[in-house]
C-alpha cells in the first residue's frame, strides 16, 4: 500500500475533477473491496448531503433543489487583508464588493481607522513596481463617507460580514471555494442553523479483477487511497462508450468487442438484433465511419404507425404520391420547400368577401404562383382596411364548362383566372402530380424537398423480406447523416448491421480474441438497409429538425360592428339551386310515404271507456261482519272493474285478418284482441 493518508471516499471523490478522470484507488479499509484495486472512470453528481454542524444531523437534497443559500460567515478570523482576500469563495470578479470590519485600530499616514468600523472592499488596485492594495469604503459618523487604499500586508483582527449574494446547489458544487464554506438556507423558516455540503456522486469503476462496471455511490463508507502514479502499470479492462469506439484508429477495426453494459431496455430501436445486444456477448466490429439515411413513416391509419430508419444504398424503386393538404398554410409552405406546386381542390369552399375568401369548388386545378399581400374588404377594430398574407394561384379552366364555340374554347384553354387565398383559409386540396417516373431514394432526396409522399413500386431484391413493399403509401420525413458502426455477431459475422451511436448507448470492450473466419479471408458482408425504430425516435428527430418552425398566421381581428353575413357568389349559388332541385326532384312526397301501408283496411278505433259516472262516487263496502254473518253476506261487484256488456263482448269481425288481402302478413289486430280477451276473463273472475 502506497504510504498516503487515506481519505473517506465521499471526501476524495468531492476533490476529484472528471478532467482528471481516470484514477485508480486502493481500499484500506471498509468491507466492501477491502486491498483491491478500483479505477474511477466516470463521476455523475446525484444529490447533496447536508449535515447540521451543530448536531450532525444528516439530510439529502436533490441537485435540481431550487432553494438559495447564503454563505456563514467564518468565526476566526484573519490576520492579514491578503489571506482574507486569497479564502473568498469565489473569484474577485464575481465576489467585489464584500464587507469586512477590523477590530483593532489602523493607522495609515494621517488616517486612523477605529476599531470596529464596518469597511466595503470595492476593487484591488495594483501598479507596477508598487504593493498592491484595496480600495475600500467606509462610512463615517453623520453620514460622512471617505474611501482609502489599504495594502493587502496590513495586519489586524479581520472578521468576515454576512455576504447578500446567495447560491444554489449547483452553483455552490460547482465550486471548490464554495464548497469548503458553510451555509445556511436563504429562507429561515426551512432550517436555520448553519450546514456543510457535501456533494454525492455515483461512481463508475472497474476493478482489475472483473469484467463488468461497477457502479456506487460515493457515500460507500470507505476509505481509499490514490494510488494512480503507483499502479500506472496494472492492466484494466478498458470500457468504451460507442462514441470512444468512433475515436479510435481506423487500424482497430475489425475486432472482437464484448458488451460490459447492454443498451437501455426502452430503446428507440425495434429491430431484431436489438434484444441479442446482453451482457458479455461478443461482437465483430467491422469498421466504424458515416451512413446516409432516411426516416420513413407509414400514415395513420388502423394499424400502427410504424417508422424506419432506411439507408440511402437500398436498392428499392419509389414512386411519388400526391401530398393531401388541410390548409392554405400548408401550401405556403410546399411552395417554399419547392416551386412549380398544382393542387386539385377536394372539398367545396363558399365565397365570404368579409374574410376574403374566394369560392372553391370540388375538382377546380389551382396552380400555386407566390405569396403577396391582399386587401381586406372589411376593417380592423378601428376602421382601417388591414391587409394580409395571402397565396396567389391560378385557377385553370375546368373542361367541362368549355364552350362549343372552337374559338371561345381556344381563348379558354389560354386563360388563367388570377384567384387569392389567404394563409389563414381552411381548405382541402391534393396534389396533382404529372410524372409516372420510378426514382432511387438518393434521387428523391437531390430532386425534391422533405417531407416526401411514395409509394415502393419495386423491392429491394437484396433483402429477404421487405419491410418497406407492403406499404399503400410511405412519407420520408427527413434525412440524416448519422456516425455509425457496422458491426455482426460470431455466430453469423457475414450478416451486419449498423449501429448508429448517437441513438444507442452501451459499453464495450476491445479484446484479442480471434476473428471468426479464416486469416486473410474475410467474408463477404451483407448488411441490413432498414431498421425499424419506434415512435419515440421520430418525436425526439421532430424535436431536433423543427425547433425553430413558426405557426400558422391566425385570421385578422374584425370590426365587430361592421360585420355582416357572408355574401356567396353567383357560381355557388346557381350550383347550390341545382342541387336543391335535383334534391327536390329525387325525394319522395310526404303524403305518398304516408299512404304506403302493408294493409289498405285501416284499424279500427279503440273501444270506448267504461261508463261510469263521475258525479257518483263508488259505493262503500260494510264494516266486516261477525263470524255467523260472513257465511250469508256477498262481495259488491267492484264498480272500478265494471265493464257494459257491449264493451266486454267486442265484435270479433272488425279483428278477424283481411283474407282477401294480397299478402299473408300478420295483422297487429290479432294479437290485441287475445290480449283484451285474457284480461276481461281475469277480471272478471274476481268479482
Amino acid at each position: 500500500m502506497a504510504d498516503t493518508t487515506a481519505l473517506p471516499l465521499q471526501q476524495l471523490i468531492a476533490s476529484l475533477d472528471s478532467a482528471c478522470l481516470p484514477k485508480i484507488l486502493q481500499v484500506c479499509s471498509g468491507v466492501y473491496f477491502q486491498g483491491d484495486l478500483i479505477k474511477v472512470i466516470d463521476i455523475e453528481l446525484l444529490s447533496v448531503s447536508c449535515e447540521d454542524i451543530c448536531t450532525n444531523e444528516k439530510f439529502e437534497l436533490p441537485i435540481s433543489h431550487t432553494g438559495l443559500f447564503k454563505v456563514v460567515p467564518e468565526e476566526m478570523p484573519y490576520s492579514t487583508i491578503e489571506e482574507m482576500v486569497s479564502l473568498r469563495p469565489v473569484g474577485l470578479d464575481s465576489c467585489l464588493p464584500f464587507t469586512f470590519t477590523n477590530q483593532s485600530p489602523m493607522t495609515f499616514g494621517n488616517f486612523t481607522l477605529g476599531a470596529g468600523r464596518v469597511l466595503t472592499m470595492l476593487s484591488i488596485e495594483q501598479h507596477e513596481g508598487e504593493e498592491s492594495q484595496v480600495r475600500c469604503y467606509v462610512q463615517g459618523q453623520q453620514e460622512a463617507s471617505a474611501e482609502l487604499c489599504i495594502p493587502l500586508s496590513s495586519r489586524g483582527e479581520f472578521y468576515e460580514c454576512e455576504s447578500k449574494d446567495c447560491f444554489t446547489l449547483q452553483e455552490i458544487m460547482s465550486s471548490p471555494f464554495l464548497r469548503s464554506r458553510r451555509f445556511r438556507f436563504m429562507n429561515v423558516s426551512k432550517y436555520e442553523r448553519p450546514l456543510v455540503l457535501t456533494p454525492t456522486y455515483q461512481v463508475r469503476a472497474i476493478m482489475n479483477l472483473r469484467k463488468n462496471v461497477l457502479k456506487f455511490p460515493s457515500s460507500l463508507e470507505v476509505d481509499v487511497v490514490d494510488v494512480t502514479e503507483l499502479c500506472k502499470d496494472v492492466d484494466f479492462m478498458t470500457p468504451l462508450s460507442l462514441t470512444d469506439v468512433l475515436s479510435q484508429p481506423d487500424e482497430s477495426f475489425p475486432t472482437v468487442v464484448e458488451i460490459l453494459e447492454k443498451p437501455e431496455t426502452n430503446s428507440l430501436f425495434k429491430c431484431s438484433w436489438l434484444p441479442e445486444l446482453s451482457q458479455n456477448e461478443h461482437l465483430v466490429f467491422h469498421k466504424k465511419g458515416t451512413s446516409a439515411m432516411v426516416l420513413i413513416s407509414s400514415l395513420k391509419s388502423r394499424k400502427a404507425q410504424q417508422f424506419f430508419l432506411v439507408s440511402q444504398q437500398y436498392g428499392g424503386r419509389f414512386r411519388r404520391r400526391p401530398r393531401e393538404f388541410s390548409s392554405v398554410y400548408e401550401l405556403y409552405v410546399a411552395l417554399m420547400q419547392a416551386p412549380g406546386l398544382r393542387v386539385s381542390v377536394t372539398r367545396n369552399c363558399d365565397e365570404d368577401e368579409e374574410e376574403g375568401l374566394p369560392t372553391l369548388s370540388v375538382g377546380e386545378q389551382l396552380e400555386v404562383v407566390r405569396c403577396e399581400r391582399m386587401e381586406l374588404p372589411c376593417g380592423g377594430r378601428d376602421g382601417q382596411k388591414q391587409s394580409v398574407e395571402a397565396l396567389l394561384c391560378q385557377r385553370l379552366q375546368d373542361p367541362d364548362d368549355e364552350d362549343d364555340d372552337e374559338e371561345e374554347e381556344v381563348k379558354q384553354v389560354n386563360e388563367r383566372e388570377d384567384v387569392l387565398l389567404p394563409l389563414y383559409m381552411q381548405a382541402h386540396f391534393v396534389e396533382v402530380l404529372t410524372d409516372n417516373k420510378k426514382y432511387k431514394i438518393k434521387d428523391l432526396g437531390k430532386e425534391y424537398s422533405l417531407p416526401l409522399d411514395v409509394k415502393v413500386v419495386s423491392r429491394d431484391t437484396e433483402l429477404e423480406a421487405d419491410p418497406l413493399s407492403g406499404f399503400a403509401c410511405l412519407r420520408i420525413e427527413g434525412a440524416m447523416l448519422e456516425p455509425i458502426i457496422q458491426a455482426s455477431f460470431l455466430h453469423k459475422p457475414a450478416h451486419c448491421f449498423e449501429i448508429p451511436t448517437q441513438w444507442l448507448s452501451m459499453s464495450v470492450s476491445f479484446n484479442k480474441n480471434p476473428l471468426p473466419w479464416p486469416s486473410g479471408q474475410p467474408p463477404t458482408l451483407y448488411v441490413d438497409k432498414v431498421t425499424e425504430v419506434t415512435d419515440s425516435f421520430f418525436y425526439e428527430f421532430q424535436k431536433q429538425g423543427n425547433s425553430d418552425a413558426a405557426p400558422p398566421p391566425r385570421p385578422p381581428k374584425r370590426n365587430l360592428s361592421s360585420l355582416k353575413p357572408p355574401k356567396k357568389s353567383s357560381k355557388a349559388s346557381k350550383k347550390s339551386s341545382k342541387a336543391d332541385k335535383c334534391t327536390k326532384n329525387k325525394s319522395t312526397p310526404t303524403k305518398e310515404f304516408a299512404d304506403l301501408t302493408l294493409n289498405s283496411k285501416r284499424r279500427p278505433p279503440a273501444p270506448p271507456p267504461p261508463a261510469i259516472s263521475d258525479d257518483a262516487p263508488p259505493p262503500v263496502a260494510p264494516r266486516k261482519p261477525s263470524g255467523t254473518e260472513m257465511t250469508t253476506v256477498k262481495a259488491l261487484p267492484n264498480t272500478y272493474v265494471k265493464m257494459e256488456e257491449s264493451a266486454k263482448n267486442v265484435s270479433r269481425c272488425e279483428l278477424v285478418a283481411d283474407v282477401d288481402s294480397d299478402h299473408d302478413y300478420e295483422i297487429v289486430e290479432d294479437t290485441l284482441a287475445a290480449m283484451m280477451k285474457t284480461a276481461q276473463e281475469n277480471i272478471m273472475s274476481y268479482q
